[in-house]
């Protein structure tokens, strides 16, 4: 009998060990995808792979992107909050918080993606096959227009509506709405007209226009891009000049004088290194423009620490809302100081001096006169169509950099990439492969910021005044994100 009594007590023993280790490995099977394999990182992958179509269909419109990707993840982040226990929608204030025992992972996916979905189909409109595809390969049915607010599918078609709805007149002339637009999507409807013509610059201290090749062994003259953008609605600022730059240097300071020569003397000591540098911030054929740049990087971020489906949704949220509003305000300072850049401030000050300067594409440094300059870029985007002051690329950089910094509670970031200098500007006189080294977000914006001074597109008070707008408008951005996950009233 005592031998039975053992042997039942070890079967017993044995079935319980075997159904704890069948627990312990439905609980892997479970377990929630981490990085690159979270729902919301890869809906940042597909909102990448559209802006870089957009700018391949549309040529490069940084403004309107990051007003897509910033209006995208709040749709996302509006569907999600419905699952969350504290965080506040910014648009869909119409659809209570969900019950706890509602509050899966797959509910979270399933209403994520709708949101997702709905919006890219709004904004990235050429891609609604690319979206609809990755929706059935989710298994998800992209006809599925629910808006019943008790399903996941219902909580992210409302997201998504809730958004387009809110935006639809906020100054962005999206549908051509603005009067004497004619149904002209993103008409310029101020009616911006530049003092310089690309023939004739009759006022040194203000924008001046360029002849671009058209690679065709023609010209053009592209016009300003977007010049109202800073008209748009913020979405965490109070007006988009709350935090306008003080007024840049003018022709007759010394300040310009020695920012101009700088310019000068940066392109003349141009280090593989730093071509590399300025290649990989200005980015290139199916670029995804400054706001999916730092998306991008966010992306590496996720991957590093091992990101849920929560921190991306938040993270990507944070980061690109400061993007859009960083362009807004960048764009208000543009227009309304409608400042040079050193292409046309060069010529001014070293018209008829002998200068040592980059001579094109292969022929590396030459002595040129002064009126001769350009900055070092290819024939067919020589430089940007838009006011100088302040520098965009400084004023997103330093914007997202410091909300990076903010959310992950350091500045350490420890990223690299490899590039081959003159890839995108000169692809018959390549340079040796050289490593950029990221340690810092800090560090990250200033290298962005910097490179386009040793590109040739601006001068030193375009970018310190832009890292400082950018990280302005963060600091901002960081309260308006604290108050809708639910961290502060």
């Amino acid at each position: 009998m005592k031998k039975y009594k053992i042997l039942y007590l070890l079967a017993a023993v044995l079935f319980l060990f075997s159904n704890l280790n069948a627990q312990t490995l439905k609980k892997a099977v479970e377990k929630e995808p981490l990085g690159k394999e979270n729902i919301a990182y890869k809906w940042g992958q597909m909102a990448l792979l559209a802006t870089a179509n957009d700018t391949e269909r549309f040529e490069p419109r940084p403004t309107i992107t990051s007003r897509y990707l910033g209006l995208t993840f709040i749709a996302i982040f509006d569907a999600w909050s419905r699952y969350d226990a504290k965080a506040v929608p910014v648009y869909l204030n119409s659809v209570g918080r969900q019950s706890q025992k509602n509050a899966t992972l797959k509910n979270k996916e399933i209403a994520i993606s709708y949101a997702a979905y709905g919006a890219l189909c709004k904004y990235y409109y050429s891609d609604t096959k690319l979206f609809s595809n990755y929706m059935i390969e989710l298994g998800l049915d992209p006809e599925n227009k629910s808006v019943d607010p008790n399903t996941p599918e219902g909580i992210g078609n409302l997201a998504a509506l809730a958004v387009i709805k809110s935006r639809l007149n906020d100054g962005s002339n999206q549908e051509g709405e603005a009067v004497g637009s004619n149904g002209v999507a993103y008409f310029n409807y101020m009616k911006y007209t530049p003092i310089n013509t690309p023939d004739a610059n009759v006022d040194i201290n203000h924008w001046q226009p360029k002849y671009f090749s058209d690679g065709k062994g023609g010209k053009f003259a592209p016009s300003c891009l977007t010049p109202f953008w800073g008209k748009l609605k913020p979405i965490t600022l109070k007006s988009a000049d709350q935090f306008r730059p003080v007024p840049p240097p003018l022709v007759g300071s010394e300040q310009l004088k020695k920012e101009v020569a700088e310019v000068v003397k940066m392109q003349e000591d141009l280090t593989s290194e730093q071509k590399g540098l300025i290649e990989f911030m200005r980015d290139g054929p199916k670029s995804v423009q400054q706001s999916g740049h730092w998306l991008t990087l966010a992306q590496e971020v996720s991957v590093r620490d091992a990101h849920t489906l929560d921190q991306d949704v938040k993270m990507y949220f944070l980061c690109e809302i400061t993007a859009m509003d960083c362009f807004i305000a960048c764009w208000d300072s543009k227009l309304f100081y409608d400042y040079a850049r050193p292409y046309a401030l060069v010529h001014h000050y070293y018209k008829d001096t002998d200068i040592e300067a980059w001579g094109g594409p292969g022929k590396g440094i030459v002595t040129m006169k002064g009126e001769n300059w350009r900055p070092y870029s290819p024939d067919t985007f020589l430089c940007p169509s838009f006011p100088g002051y302040v520098s965009g690329h400084s004023t997103i950089s330093g914007g997202c950099a410091e909300a990076l910094r903010l959310f992950t509670g350091s500045d350490v970031f420890g990223s690299s990439v490899e590039v081959v200098p003159g890839a995108m500007t000169e692809p018959d006189n390549l340079g040796n492969k050289v490593t950029l080294l990221f340690p810092t977000f800090t560090e990250t914006a200033n290298m962005a910021g910097i490179s386009r001074v040793m590109g040739g597109y601006h001068i030193q008070s375009d970018n310190i005044e832009g890292l400082k707008l950018g990280r302005n408008v963060a600091h901002e951005a960081w309260q308006f994100y604290n108050k809708h996950i639910g961290a502060v009233k």
